[in-house]
């Protein structure tokens, strides 16, 4: 059973930037881009989820 994301974020593009929050605790910005085919993507360094707006009822 997978384990859930720590944060999941409803998105309106495809493409977004994480650079963790929290300021100087977070970690360096990288970009994302939410595939088509899933809707989703997690962010690498802190395992944030983005779901595209078009995919959200689907992720719940």
């Amino acid at each position: 059973m997978p384990i859930p994301a720590p944060e999941t974020e409803v998105v309106k593009a495809w493409k977004v930037a994480c650079d963790g929050g929290e300021g100087a605790l977070g970690h360096p910005r990288v970009w994302l881009q939410i595939p088509h085919d899933t809707g989703w993507v997690e962010c690498g360094y802190c395992d944030k989820r983005y779901v595209h707006e078009d995919f959200a009822a689907k992720a719940k």
